[in-house]
């Protein structure tokens, strides 16, 4: 049997192998300064739970979280 797509397989605490840490998840505030792999440099000009949506000169772009290809500039 094989796990679905996305889903992440659960840790039994007999299991003598040590739990996967939780990816820690950037937070961004409004004004900071971001570089994406594809969009390239931005400015955040909005925040939400779970996503932020980053002016890119040419476009606005929402990226949801986690994000993976978003850093501080």
């Amino acid at each position: 049997m094989t796990p679905r797509a996305g889903s992440t397989p659960r840790h039994l605490p007999s299991s003598p192998f040590a739990p996967r840490p939780e990816p820690v998840i950037e937070q961004y505030a409004l004004g900071d300064r971001v570089s994406h792999d594809t969009f390239g440099l931005g400015r955040v000009v909005g925040v939400e739970a779970s996503a932020v949506t980053v002016d890119f000169r040419s476009h606005s772009e929402r990226i949801v979280s986690p994000f993976r290809k978003l850093e501080k500039f």
